[in-house]
């Protein structure tokens, strides 16, 4: 006879807490227009883990390992949608960072295209990208680094990276410039 293995949970549990402590989490479900649960469920998620309980979020980040497998590195949303300046027909930027080896050719767009995710309703837009090299980040890393959510990443490298160019740019050695009206960013020179 096998030894038996862990009992599965339930997914259920009933906690006990201040009064006051449960009104702030009510009042903070409410203003994210979630049930007190799903908040709560979201919170010990994102305390326990580091990532993000939603739907949208394991959609993308599950595509995105179904495209790349083991060589998916790091998954995060930035551009017009996250900065809360989006237009009725706004994309979602995704940005997708895999290993060096995998080429960032037609055939990876090509793979995502199969089967096309969304996001809160909005097409996904991704940007595969290998991890920064040395160097000057391009201006798609400072605007990452800016505004960027993180909803997966291995070994915390792409927060440890975007951290590195938010000082870079809270020092002024990255600067933003326009050109023609559009802007970049460049080392302060």
């Amino acid at each position: 006879m096998e030894p038996s293995s862990k009992p599965t949970a339930s997914g259920r549990f009933v906690i006990r807490m201040p009064p006051d402590l449960h009104a702030a989490l009510r009042d903070a479900a409410q203003s994210s227009r979630l049930s007190l649960n799903a908040y709560c469920v979201r919170k010990l998620a994102i305390a326990n883990v580091g990532i993000a309980v939603d739907e949208d979020a394991t959609a993308l980040v599950s595509h995105a390992d179904s495209v790349v497998g083991k060589d998916l590195l790091a998954v995060a949303l930035y551009g017009s949608w996250v900065r809360g300046e989006a237009y009725l027909g706004s994309d979602v930027d995704a940005l997708i960072v895999v290993r060096p080896r995998v080429p960032l050719g037609r055939q990876l767009y090509s793979a995502w295209d199969a089967e096309p995710v969304a996001w809160q309703g909005r097409a996904v837009d991704p940007h595969f990208v290998h991890p920064i090299a040395d160097g000057e980040p391009s201006s798609l890393w400072a605007e990452v680094a800016l505004d960027g959510v993180v909803l997966f990443e291995r070994d915390w490298k792409l927060s440890a990276q975007l951290s590195r160019i938010r000082h870079s740019i809270a020092a002024g050695r990255i600067v933003r410039r326009f050109v023609h009206g559009q802007p970049y960013w460049t080392e302060k020179g």
